[in-house]
């Protein structure tokens, strides 16, 4: 090792030789696979797991698990690190354990946060024999769309001006695609469909993406649709219309019982049936270009238009449907509800029930109490994985809040779990959450999270100060990066590896206000400041630094449609704005497409080890690494030109060498164009502008053989 890097990652006590203490810096291990072998074991399989040093620098290193300390022995050295290795045998439960390494001088510890002085128990690595998440999921690239607001490909679906009443007033078709959201806008349609989807794959193929996950599709009244009135459909409104009919609301009118238009559309069986075959063609074109598809799962709670509910009396006047439990105390769906007057005078047209969070928009779904619910919807959620619709996973809503109790939430997701992945093995199951998602990541509930906690909220603050909804301002943590450090290093500690490799990691939503916003540093909502000053001072140069990062990270970047194409908004709904096809920002498009090339391209960055390298205020280094391979992403948020040393030895990039430029983002522009840095005793200094990012690895030299071959080497 290069004295200069040598001395630096140790110190000195004295002039004793003896005191000469371990390179912290030097030490490293995760749950990847080049630490853990295989990376996803079976149940009672053997397992090798290996830990790094520097060269000569540890007595020992044991492995910690339950108390017992196992001896783990060199396997390898070379001219910087050494790597021990032991061999365990897995049970069918956790096994948790940390490394203890010593030397002359001293004892240390080493968890999924790093080096200590004593044992963190709740940073313990992990591992759940058995559990495994889907290879084509692992730092897939993934693209999110509200489908109202995508692409209108067929206007004879689209809502029509008062054809049903929602929330006590009609609803409303926009005739302008480009019109913002108004502050109360649920009720308006701009008219995205499953075939403006359709006829848009080609951009999406050509962008990169590898995975579509849609906002809900199946019926509903409102453009979100998180009030399912059937589960079993795709709501013919982003589907198909064969049989049209019926009459809107006549002007003023409120009741609907008289909105037949609506229940013909919604209720009649051949519109249903055409729309779920969209679908499926939808999947088999996705599939066919090697696209998944990913679904969202409403199970807490319907919608007051469900049919087991029907409060809106959609499905009375039809006689194929059963009577809701709104209707009738008869009703075969009474006990999917929980009702606080059961008497049987409070019927027909009881609206006396529990709503989510109180909003009787929102009846709450009464798994307790009708074990017939509970085998329905599991059924549901095998249905749409399976043959002829093959999707491909479910995003769920609100997962933590289903159910009464904790207890049963736990039950219900693991035999969610296991009907979804006996119908289909590889199917992904993520969950909306906030807060620590341990308690439902111990490898019999969900895959993963939306990674709101480990990735939007720490990287939107370092980026921009900005709380993600922008609610709030805090310069603060605007620029912090040992915030941002502690704070990712402290969430992803609480996923297991296979999860996190997965995590959807989002820097906007529908729920939350565009990124491009938050680069604005305005606080509000479009209610109170208008839609306009969304785009106001915008920052293009932050937004790029964003999405090197969000590219360049562990776990599946997720674009949330038109934020590659520039599209500004507070919070929802005004972050619900239509794609501006046409009026695209092109040079944000060109560099998403870039960008997601880099990650597709480079392997470290599917499922490689991650290691910060250095970090200070407005400046983060940090490298993805796997098997002889390193990925070196460095970023200067501040409005100064800064140099920036990099030790990029600890990705164990060679002592000496060169780094070649693969991206390079500043504050008027980027380029892709070739450029070369030195390697020099382990390090390499980089000139970053005024809100920057540079990506790098290193350059391969080619050697050849004595029998002229070439081969690649660092």
């Amino acid at each position: 090792m290069g004295q200069a890097v040598f001395n630096a990652g140790r110190h000195f006590k004295g002039l004793a030789p003896k005191e000469v203490y371990m390179n912290k810096n030097a030490l490293f291990c995760d749950g990847t696979s080049d630490y853990v072998i295989p990376a996803e074991p079976g149940i009672h399989e053997k397992v090798r797991l290996r830990f790094r040093t520097a060269r000569d620098d540890a007595q020992e290193v044991c492995l910690i698990s339950g108390g017992e300390a196992l001896q783990m022995q060199k396997i390898s050295s070379g001219e910087v690190f050494d790597y021990y290795e032991t061999k365990v045998q897995l049970t069918d439960t956790m096994f948790v354990y940390y490394f203890r390494i010593k030397s002359e001088s001293e004892e240390l510890c080493y968890h999924r946060c790093g080096v200590s002085e004593h044992p963190v128990e709740y940073y313990n690595f992990r591992i759940m024999p058995g559990f495994s998440t889907p290879a084509w999921a692992k730092g897939a690239v993934m693209y999110q769309i509200f489908v109202d607001r995508f692409c209108n490909g067929d206007p004879s679906n689209d809502v029509e001006d008062g054809e049903y009443v929602y929330i006590g007033e009609p609803v409303c078709k926009v005739k302008d695609w480009n019109e913002f959201p108004e502050a109360m806008d649920i009720r308006r349609f701009h008219g995205g469909d499953l075939q403006g989807v359709l006829d848009k794959l080609d951009y999406l193929e050509e962008l990169g993406v590898e995975v579509i996950y849609f906002n809900p599709l199946f019926v509903s009244p409102s453009n979100h649709k998180y009030d399912i009135q059937d589960y079993d459909y795709i709501d013919p409104h982003y589907g198909v219309i064969i049989e049209d009919g019926g009459e809107v609301l006549p002007e003023g009118e409120k009741d609907n019982t008289r909105a037949t238009k609506y229940q013909k559309r919604t209720g009649d069986i051949r519109n249903l049936e055409a729309s779920n075959r969209l679908f499926a063609k939808l999947v088999e074109e996705m599939h066919t270009r090697g696209m998944r598809v990913i679904l969202d799962g409403v199970f807490n709670h319907c919608g007051s238009f469900n049919k087991w509910m029907d409060r809106e009396r959609i499905y009375e006047p039809q006689p194929e449907y059963e009577k809701g439990a709104y209707v009738s105390a008869q009703s075969p769906y009474r006990d999917f509800f929980h009702f606080f007057d059961e008497r049987e005078e409070a019927w027909p047209y009881n609206k006396n029930y529990d709503g989510w969070w109180g909003h009787d928009t929102l009846p709450k779904l009464n798994y307790e109490d009708s074990p017939t619910l509970e085998e329905y919807i599991l059924n549901i959620g095998k249905k749409w994985v399976s043959p002829p619709y093959n999707a491909d996973g479910w995003r769920l809503d609100v997962a933590a809040d289903l159910g009464y109790s904790n207890e049963y939430n736990h039950i219900f997701w693991e035999n969610f779990r296991k009907a979804v992945k006996s119908a289909n093995p590889q199917a992904l199951i993520l969950a909306e959450h906030y807060g620590d998602p341990g308690e439902w990541l111990q490898g019999d509930e969900w895959d993963s999270v939306m990674n709101y906690d480990a990735f939007m909220e720490p990287l939107t603050w370092f980026l921009t100060g900005m709380e993600k909804h922008s609610d709030e301002r805090r310069t603060d943590l605007w620029g912090n990066a040992d915030n941002f450090v502690n704070t990712m290093n402290h969430f992803m500690a609480s996923m297991l590896t296979p999860s996190l490799q997965v995590a959807m990691n989002e820097l906007s939503n529908h729920d939350h206000s565009r990124f491009l916003t938050r680069t604005n540093h305005i606080v509000g909502r479009v209610a109170q400041l208008g839609s306009k000053a969304a785009e106001e001072g915008i920052n293009l140069a932050v937004m790029r630094e964003a999405v090197a990062v969000q590219m360049t990270w562990v776990g599946a970047p997720t674009v949330y449609y038109g934020d590659e194409a520039g599209v500004c908004g507070f919070t929802d709904p005004d972050s619900r704005r239509t794609y501006p096809w046409g009026q695209e920002n092109r040079e944000l498009v060109e560099f998403h497409k870039e960008m997601i090339r880099i990650h597709k391209r480079e392997k470290p960055l599917r499922t490689g080890s991650l290691k910060m390298l250095s970090w200070s205020s407005n400046v983060l280094a940090y490298a993805r690494f796997q098997e002889g391979e390193q990925i070196i992403v460095v970023l200067n948020n501040s409005k100064e030109l800064k140099e920036v040393t990099i030790p990029v030895w600890q990705a164990e990039v060679p002592m000496k060498g060169k780094m070649e430029r693969l991206m390079y983002s500043w504050e008027k522009s980027y380029t892709t164009e070739r450029d070369i840095y030195l390697v020099e005793d382990g390090e390499t200094v980089v000139n970053m502008g005024k809100h920057s990012v540079l990506i790098m690895k290193p350059v391969r030299e080619m050697q050849v053989d004595e029998y002229g071959k070439e081969s690649s080497s660092n």
